[in-house]
C-alpha cells in the first residue's frame, strides 16, 4: 500500500503514520510546519519530508490513498490535485475505522478523561497478554507509538475525540468509529469555538450513542446529569447500557488503595475522584473484554499514568510537583481537588495557563469561576500574543481575574514573573505544586518549573 499524509507533522498524523510504516506500507507526507518531538521521530523513521511547503507533484495515481491532516486547508494544493484525480480521501478517523471495521471497537469519549482512561485499559490488555490495534492521545509507557493497527488483532481501542475531523468535514472525530463498545466518561463545554452552545456540544455525544453498532454497549458515568439525560431519552432498545460510578478508595499514609467489593486492598499510583472514576469505566470495559476483577485489580496496580496527566516532574522531602494537560474548567477543577486531597497539609501553588481558543474566550472564562479553590496561591498566565493570534477579543489581568473570583489570586501575562510571584509565597512548609496547560507554559522546559518551586 502506497500512501501519502498531508500535514503529516500533527501528533496524530505521524504517529498513524509510523504506525503504518510498521505494517511494511509505502508512506510519504508533506507539511508547512514539524515540530518536535514529530519532527525528530519522523526523521529517525525516514519519513521526514526533504522540504516544508505543499507538493502537488507528489501526488500520483499510483497512490492507494491519501490521508488528510486537519492542520491542512480545504483549498490545499496537494489536496485539491488528490480530488482532481479521483484517489480516495480519508480523514484519520476515517482511516482508522477502515482499517478495523471488522474487528470489536472501543470508543472512550467525554469531555474530560478520555486519554486516561483509554490508557489504562491499554495497560490492562497489554498486561493481560491480549493484542489489540489502538489510538490514544498521549505517550504510554510500554508503547512506542500512539498508534498501531495490526491485521492478527481482532479488538481495536479508540480515544473518541470530539473536535472536528477535517477541513473538508466538520464531523467530530467520534462519529465516524460506530463502536461496539462505547463509554461517555463526562460531559462539561468545551470547543466553543466549533460548537456555540452547550446544547449543541452535548448532542454531538447523543449523536455518538445513536451511531453504536447493533447490540452494543453503552457504558456511562451515573452521576453526570448530561449523560444520564442522553442515556434515558436514547430509544434503541438493542443497546445494553452499564452505568458506572467512583470506584471505592482510601488515602493511606499518602498512598491510595482501591477497595474492591472482594479481595484485598489495591495500592494504586494514580490519585484523586477524576482517577478513580477513570478506573471504574475501564474496568466495565475490562470486564466485557474477558478480564475478572481479579486480573483487573493485579494490573491497574502496575499502571503509572500517560504524559501530562499528573505526570510527577519531581519529588523530594520538600517539593512535589506535577505537569497536567488540565485547560477547561472541569479538568482543572478536577485536578486540583485531586493534588488538594493528596496533600492536604502542604503548601499548594496551582498554576494554569489559558491557552485554548476556549479559555481566551471572554463570554467562557466566566466558568472557570471556584475551579481553583484549594490552592493556596493560584496563579493564571495568558500570553496576549497568543490572544491576538487567535483573532479573539483582548483580555486584561483585571478581566480575567474578576471572572475567577478566586480570593488571592495572581494573573499575569509575562511568564518571566513566574519566578518572583512565587518567592514571596516560599514557606517552611513542604510544598505541592501542580502546572497546567495544553500548550508549553511559555516555552518553559520542565526544568525551569522545578526550580521555581523548589526552596
Amino acid at each position: 500500500m502506497k500512501i501519502h499524509f498531508i500535514a503529516i507533522g500533527g501528533a496524530a498524523m505521524h504517529n498513524l503514520a509510523l504506525a503504518l510504516l510498521e505494517k511494511k506500507y509505502t508512506i510519504t507526507g508533506s507539511d508547512d510546519e514539524i515540530f518536535e518531538p514529530s519532527k525528530s521521530r519522523l526523521q529517525k523513521a525516514g519519513l521526514l519530508p526533504q522540504k516544508l511547503g505543499w507538493f502537488p507533484e507528489k501526488i500520483n495515481e499510483n497512490l492507494n490513498a491519501v490521508i488528510l491532516g486537519m492542520h491542512a486547508r480545504a483549498d490545499n494544493p496537494e489536496l485539491l490535485k488528490a480530488q482532481k484525480l479521483g484517489l480516495k480521501i480519508f480523514s484519520y478517523p476515517e482511516f482508522l475505522y477502515e482499517q478495523t471495521k471488522n474487528k470489536t471497537r472501543v470508543v472512550i469519549a467525554g469531555s474530560h478523561g478520555k486519554t486516561t482512561l483509554t490508557s489504562m485499559v491499554m495497560h490492562v490488555l497489554k498486561s493481560a497478554g491480549i493484542e489489540f490495534d489502538y489510538m490514544v492521545g498521549a505517550q504510554i509507557e510500554g508503547f512506542n507509538t500512539m498508534v498501531s493497527l495490526n491485521e492478527s488483532t481482532k479488538i481495536a481501542v479508540f480515544e473518541g475525540d470530539e473536535y472536528l475531523t477535517s477541513p473538508i468535514d466538520p464531523r467530530p472525530k467520534f462519529h465516524l468509529y460506530r463502536p461496539n463498545i462505547a463509554l461517555i466518561n463526562g460531559i462539561a463545554w468545551d470547543h466553543v469555538n466549533v460548537f456555540p452552545t452547550f446544547e449543541n456540544y452535548c448532542s454531538q455525544f447523543a449523536r455518538f450513542v445513536e451511531l453504536i453498532e447493533n447490540n452494543g454497549k453503552l457504558i456511562y458515568f451515573q452521576h453526570d446529569p448530561e449523560i444520564i439525560k442522553i442515556a434515558e431519552t436514547n430509544s434503541r432498545c438493542d443497546i445494553e447500557k452499564i452505568p458506572f460510578s467512583i470506584h471505592p478508595y482510601i488515602e493511606k499514609s499518602g498512598s491510595t488503595y482501591l477497595i474492591p467489593k472482594s479481595g484485598a486492598e489495591t495500592k494504586v499510583s494514580v490519585f484523586g475522584k477524576h482517577n478513580m472514576q477513570n478506573i471504574s469505566g475501564a474496568k466495565a470495559i475490562c470486564n466485557l473484554l474477558g478480564i475478572d476483577d481479579s486480573m483487573f485489580y493485579q494490573y491497574i496496580s502496575g499502571f503509572k499514568g500517560s504524559a501530562k496527566r499528573l505526570q510527577l516532574l519531581f519529588e523530594d522531602e520538600n517539593t512535589v510537583a506535577y505537569l497536567d494537560f488540565a485547560h477547561a474548567p472541569s479538568k482543572v477543577e478536577a485536578t486540583v481537588k485531586a493534588v488538594r486531597e493528596k496533600f492536604p497539609e502542604r503548601f499548594f501553588i496551582a498554576f494554569l495557563e489559558l491557552h485554548t481558543f476556549s479559555s481566551l474566550t471572554k463570554d467562557y472564562l466566566a466558568g472557570y469561576r471556584g475551579t481553583m479553590q484549594g490552592a493556596d496561591l493560584p496563579i493564571v498566565y495568558f500570553n496576549t500574543e497568543v490572544v491576538e493570534h487567535k483573532k479573539l477579543e483582548p483580555l486584561s489581568k483585571e478581566f480575567v481575574a474578576d471572572e475567577f473570583a478566586q480570593k488571592g489570586l495572581i494573573v499575569t501575562e509575562n511568564i518571566a514573573e513566574l519566578a518572583e510571584l512565587i518567592k514571596p509565597h516560599q514557606t517552611k512548609k513542604p510544598i505541592a505544586a501542580l502546572f497546567m496547560s495544553s500548550g508549553n507554559i511559555g516555552g518553559l522546559s520542565k526544568e525551569d518549573l522545578i526550580k521555581f518551586v523548589c526552596k
